[in-house]
């Protein structure tokens, strides 16, 4: 997630319309012309709706100040060759000068873009899963999995925060020592090419659009390289609530996710053995993610991020109690 000051400039800049002078300058890359992209929410990346005679396209951008030109250059290219393979995901749309991606020089700085087209169909969440609709969800993060094998385009590595909570959280013992234990539980798993590669890395049920049964994924945002069982605990994460023996309710849409992703490609009942481990990992992370994206509040702050920031603490104290939580149970 950017820093809250980051995506409160950018809102200051869009109108009751929902447009903005900035989107405007970075869609002019694609042919836009002003007043066309529509603001639609702000995250890992601010995201405008682009109206297109050929299909709705969203439009991503982030500044250079929070990410580099080559990140969103390698999720670009990530993006393309899975969907040249044939993997359900929405590819990129290649700007005026026929490149993945464009460096914008903008009124709030320099900002790195790239335009995707529009999944078909509608989003799904929990309560409207079925077995058969979840089966194809295991399926279909199983078929990015292998789609993206031997796609090399210098992803980072996942669960890297890890190493940045002793400076971080110097306050919090606990959470330090809880960071070690995970990280050497994780240095210890086999990174062998059936267990270890390329990830989706957010692959929930609201970065998928469904369409007569069958999911396609967006948002790339988080794409690395860990553990594709990592991305299984990550993805279920809707079904179980963040602790992977929580919620006894969907226990049965979890089994047709397994199912499915079997259906595909091997998961072994040693890596699902794990899922506990990652959810921890990704707890200790996020807490991580969110502690940079909360910064200093400032004497002006809005009320929207005011609410946002508490909203966000609180959720990074439950992360931070879920990895310790987690930690304790992994043994020395």
């Amino acid at each position: 997630m950017m820093p809250l000051t980051e995506i409160d400039r950018l809102k200051r800049t869009v109108t009751s319309a929902w447009e903005s002078p900035v989107a405007d300058q970075v869609a002019a890359a694609w042919g836009y012309p002003a007043g066309t992209a529509k603001w639609w929410r702000s995250s890992a990346s601010h995201v405008f709706v682009l109206p297109d005679p050929s299909g709705k396209r969203y439009l991503r951008f982030v500044p250079d100040t929070y990410r580099e030109a080559d990140a969103v250059e390698r999720v670009s290219v990530l993006m393309e060759r899975l969907a040249a393979g044939g993997a359900a995901v929405v590819g990129p749309v290649r700007s005026e000068t026929r490149r993945l991606t464009a460096t914008v020089p903008t009124e709030l700085g320099t900002m790195h873009a790239m335009v995707v087209e529009a999944a078909a169909g509608e989003e799904i969440d929990a309560e409207g899963l079925t077995d058969d609709l979840a089966r194809e969800w295991g399926r279909a993060l199983a078929r990015v999995h292998d789609g993206a094998v031997g796609i090399e385009v210098g992803l980072p590595e996942a669960f890297t925060e890890l190493a940045e909570i002793p400076d971080l959280f110097a306050e919090d013992p606990a959470l330090v020592k809880a960071a070690a234990r995970l990280s050497d539980r994780l240095a210890g798993l086999p990174r062998d090419r059936s267990r270890f590669g390329v990830v989706h890395g957010d692959f929930e049920l609201d970065n998928l659009a469904w369409d007569a049964g069958r999911a396609t994924a967006f948002d790339f945002d988080e794409a690395a390289l860990s553990w594709y069982a990592a991305d299984v605990a990550y993805a279920v994460r809707d079904l179980t609530g963040a602790d992977v023996d929580s919620d006894p309710t969907h226990r049965h849409l979890v089994q047709a996710f397994v199912a499915g992703y079997r259906d595909v490609r091997t998961l072994d009942d040693s890596d699902l053995a794990n899922l506990r481990l990652f959810v921890g990992a990704h707890a200790a992370c996020s807490a991580v993610r969110i502690a940079r994206a909360l910064e200093s509040s400032g004497a002006d702050e809005p009320e929207w991020r005011a609410e946002l920031r508490a909203d966000l603490t609180g959720m990074a104290r439950a992360h931070r109690d879920l990895a310790v939580a987690v930690a304790a149970g992994c043994g020395t």
